[in-house]
């Protein structure tokens, strides 16, 4: 059998790793240096934290387009050395304003380098080990989202100072910059477009329904990631129970990472899709409905072992509805509909809870959730089996 984990595999493991690890650091702390530095109400915090999702929504068509037609590797340091650079500018956003510009454009970078780093991992997986390489390729953001929220809530805590967490996440992008720029693999002829460029190249539209799927589950952590800390903080009381919340969360995706990873190397691709998507709404609902410590923190570990069934399965579903030359633009389009979802979570949830309470946002989360599921057994299951091409 294939080697599964060759050097240029850990390069591009490590570097998304470090990428993610970068944002999650001050992700759940966003809504608090809003709200103590620039006294923003909750439903302006939504509005500018999702103009971040907006323009990596905006730019992951594009980025999808850019990897199938140029060279991959100077389309992926390009912007990786851009998303780094762009830590620098909350170093000197002064204001409301200036703060929502640089936040807003920082996701532009955020989402090409996502897509680009994503689609060279399956470059240089074994075709023999791809759906596995591709579950465990995952565990990378689950291991950064398991210690980029701890690690920042702990460090706040201990030292109250966003700027220096800037600084860091700045030194931890540019270092997986550094560790993308050794990636060595072989050159691939790039696309030559001849005939007249249609929306079929920057969107894969033969996974419109699979997308509508993904982009319901991805409300939900919209919901989530943005509004956890202050939801945890003024309603739950638990001053700090965030990254703990988080940990579980990653324990769960990675445990499933695993055993799913075993799963999807046997082609259950529906089963692991369809069992994490069902397991990750009973996780909200528990969440919801069970407004104690116990609902909190089980509902974190339910969740990550849903997430950690569904994603990779459905990232490999979108690779089997695309031929060959078309990788980049399968996963521009599975992130595509993952940031659809995570802006409408984020702006629904600001409105929502500003208007009548953080708790009715999560029950609108939890029902956008449900529906998605009930979708994909309904419709999205039978047309990926019609559809597919591998």
């Amino acid at each position: 059998m294939e080697r599964l984990w060759n050097s240029n595999y850990i390069k591009v493991w490590t570097a998304n790793f470090m990428l993610f690890l970068s944002f999650y650091l001050i992700v759940p702390l966003l809504p608090l240096f809003l709200h103590d530095t620039f006294n923003a109400d909750k439903q302006t915090i939504g509005l500018v934290l999702c103009g971040y999702t907006i323009t990596a929504l905006l730019i992951r068509p594009f980025s999808g387009f850019m990897v199938d037609s140029f060279n991959r590797r100077k389309v992926l340091l390009l912007c990786y050395f851009f998303f780094a650079l762009f830590f620098a500018g909350y170093l000197i956003a002064s204001s409301l304003l200036l703060f929502t510009i640089v936040r807003t454009l920082h996701g532009a970078p955020f989402g090409a380098t996502t897509v680009a780093n994503s689609t060279v991992m399956i470059d240089v997986l074994p075709s023999s080990r791809r759906t596995e390489g591709i579950g465990y390729y995952g565990m990378s953001n689950n291991l950064a989202m398991a210690l980029g929220p701890s690690i920042g809530l702990y460090m706040y805590n201990m030292i109250g100072d966003f700027q220096w967490l800037f600084t860091l996440s700045l030194a931890i992008g540019l270092t997986g910059f550094a560790i993308d720029s050794t990636i060595h693999f072989k050159t691939r002829e790039t696309i030559k477009v001849k005939e007249p460029l249609s929306f079929d190249r920057f969107f894969l539209t033969r996974s419109i329904p699979e997308s509508i799927t993904i982009a319901a589950l991805s409300f939900s952590f919209g919901v989530a990631s943005t509004y956890l800390a202050i939801y945890s903080r003024d309603i739950m009381h638990i001053s700090a129970g965030t990254g703990v919340w988080f940990a579980l969360l990653a324990i769960g995706l990675i445990s499933s990472r695993i055993v799913g990873g075993r799963s999807l190397r046997k082609g259950r691709i529906i089963e692991n899709a369809g069992f994490g998507m069902t397991l990750s709404v009973v996780g909200y609902l528990l969440f919801v409905a069970v407004p104690n410590e116990f609902g909190y923190y089980a509902a974190a570990l339910i969740i990550g072992l849903g997430n950690g069934h569904m994603f990779p399965a459905m990232q490999n579903m979108f690779i089997n509805l695309a031929e060959n030359n078309r990788r980049g633009t399968a996963n521009s389009s599975l992130l595509t509909s993952w940031d659809v979802g995570i802006g409408s979570g984020i702006i629904l949830g600001g409105i929502v809870s500003e208007a009548i309470s953080y708790s009715a946002a999560f029950w609108l989360s939890f029902i956008v959730n449900a529906s998605g599921v009930l979708f994909f057994w309904c419709y999205a299951r039978q047309h990926y089996l019609t559809h597919k091409v591998r």
